[in-house]
């Protein structure tokens, strides 16, 4: 009949084994009206307008060219990519940028990075560390994967930034190409994959594979990582 939803579980802490054993699943069922549903032809001023009148984002299959991120600003704002949605800024900018604000959940996407190097691909809590306290409404990044060259030629200096306190990172890869398009030691540049500034941050699987100078800086305190997989790089051109 169209009444489609979108399921948000809610956060649990302290828990072990699947939560779908007891019963119905704790959570919210937000209706499909309430998103904006864009595909790669939807300009990204029409993005960030809908997200900043407080509508929730679908982001449908395909590659979405961003001459400028999107701007996640309203606490609580989800943002879903389906199929794996790729996001490729083209203009030195970075992808997606969120507030300081709590409760925003962003889940499966692939972040490119793009002709002209990025600062950040993509930037998680605003501009500084602090600002989301409460860790029963946390930040949540899950399924989100960066590619530096591999799919098509690229740069970026950092690939992921967190600065909102107890955010969530869930299956997250940052990788610098070692094969693939685009790749070489002055080609596929990338100094450093993630950087956590934001306190209680927790993550669950976190793979950082093949940066240039640093995998992962943590500077938050009371992070807490279960599974890190890393690669070092294989092509520095001497010791």
């Amino acid at each position: 009949a169209g009444n489609w939803n979108v399921f948000v579980p809610a956060v649990q802490h302290s828990a072990v084994g699947p939560n779908y054993a007891g019963g119905a699943e704790a959570g919210t069922s937000i209706p499909i009206s309430r998103f904006f549903v864009a595909n790669p032809s939807t300009p990204v001023q029409s993005i960030n307008a809908a997200l900043a009148l407080g509508q929730d984002l679908i982001l449908t299959p395909g590659v979405y060219q961003l001459a400028q991120p999107i701007k996640v600003v309203n606490p609580n704002s989800v943002v879903l990519g389906l199929g794996f949605a790729t996001l490729i800024p083209t203009n030195g900018n970075a992808a997606l940028e969120t507030a300081s604000v709590p409760g925003i959940k962003v889940s499966g996407l692939i972040v490119d990075a793009g002709p002209v190097n990025s600062p950040i691909l993509v930037q998680i809590g605003g501009k500084n560390a602090g600002g989301t306290n409460d860790r029963n409404d946390p930040t949540l990044l899950s399924d989100v994967f960066f590619r530096i060259g591999g799919a098509e030629p690229g740069r970026a200096t950092t690939s992921l930034v967190v600065n909102a306190d107890n955010a969530i990172l869930d299956d997250i890869w940052a990788w610098r190409a070692d094969h693939g398009a685009g790749v070489g030691w002055n080609t596929n540049t990338a100094d450093t994959g993630v950087v956590v500034n934001g306190d209680n941050v927790s993550a669950y699987g976190l793979f950082v594979e093949h940066y240039q100078k640093f995998e992962v800086i943590w500077n938050g305190q009371n992070g807490e990582d279960v599974f890190f997989q890393n690669e070092m790089p294989y092509d520095p051109p001497s010791q």
